[in-house]
């Protein structure tokens, strides 16, 4: 866990209730809670700042061929984690705690939560129990696995298809 005085960081901007950081071993930003957050309390909010058809590896999946960036950019440096502290609403358009988070945590979040195929995989190593290793995004995930996490509506619907189709 990284903690607000580790000598492994960099700090990047300050926001007041969390920072962005650079790991300074592999060059990652990261972004640190400076205060104590609730489960299901507000973190932020934001906004599509563009909108795309084909996803990048920081874009957000809202629809088939919607993609948005989102703003504020320090958001962006919110990491995957298989056991998520964070979750983005891209209807709502706000980032929600899915359990306390604690003064100097890493912010984290699930990305097949709200990609249903990646523009970039990758292998995890976040260390929970629960780690899925590969990260490829929602469609290659079984439904039982899916079922464990917080989804977007976007991701909630392909699913519903998926089982349609399935079924028919």
């Amino acid at each position: 866990m990284i903690t607000l005085t580790d000598p492994g960081y960099r700090l990047i901007s300050d926001h007041g209730f969390a920072e962005v950081r650079l790991n300074l071993t592999n060059n990652q930003k990261t972004l640190i809670a400076m205060r104590p957050f609730r489960a299901g309390e507000l973190f932020s909010t934001f906004s599509a700042k563009e909108i795309m058809r084909e996803p990048n590896y920081l874009s957000f999946q809202v629809g088939p061929h919607k993609h948005i960036m989102i703003d504020p950019e320090f958001l962006q440096c919110i990491n995957h984690s298989c056991n998520p502290n964070t979750f983005f609403d891209t209807y709502a358009m706000r980032v929600i705690t899915l359990r306390p988070v604690k003064r100097g945590e890493e912010l984290t979040w699930f990305y097949p939560s709200a990609e249903w195929e990646m523009a970039q995989t990758f292998q995890c190593f976040c260390g929970s129990p629960n780690c899925l290793g590969e990260i490829k995004g929602a469609a290659y995930l079984a439904k039982s696995v899916l079922n464990q996490y917080k989804l977007t509506r976007f991701i909630q619907q392909q699913l519903h298809d998926r089982s349609n189709e399935e079924r028919a």
